[in-house]
């Protein structure tokens, strides 16, 4: 596990530009964290600091998924918030995605036991002031060589 302090918004938007070139086909990113913690800010920095062309990263909290094609490889962004039960995750698509596409999910605690193995999860929390704090943590083998460097 590894702690960044996040004391703005830019440090966030770094570490997003950061991770992005580690990241491929097949890895899933859980953001947790309470309202407000970062969890969209980070992954709209991720998905822009990925695209090949700029666009227009919205939030998916109405729409739960939103869909880019990214760098070889899809990139999606859900916001599980408004779900009730695990199952609706699997209708999503999710599981599938969780294969083939980089993955960036808000929420996950609403996967249940649907929550992947080998996941990197980013627990981002509010520090004194506007700061933020981000814990990662990875969830089995491969990640310790990718985020070598990352801090």
């Amino acid at each position: 596990m590894t702690s960044l302090p996040l004391p703005d918004r830019h440090a966030t938007e770094r570490l997003a530009r950061r991770l992005a070139p580690r990241l491929r086909a097949g890895d899933v990113l859980l953001l947790e964290g309470p309202i407000g913690a970062g969890k969209t800010h980070f992954a709209r920095a991720l998905i822009k600091a990925l695209m090949p062309v700029a666009e227009e990263v919205p939030s998916p909290t109405f729409t739960l998924v939103q869909v880019y094609d990214g760098p070889g490889f899809p990139i999606w962004h859900a916001d599980l918030y408004r779900l009730t039960d695990p199952e609706e995750a699997v209708e999503l698509g999710l599981a599938e995605a969780f294969e083939t596409a980089l993955c960036l999910v808000e929420w996950p605690e609403r996967l249940g036991p649907c929550r992947p193995p080998n996941a990197l999860t980013l627990r981002l929390s509010h520090a004194p002031g506007d700061s933020r704090e981000v814990e990662l943590i990875a969830d089995g083998a491969g990640w310790s060589e990718r985020l070598e460097g990352l801090a």
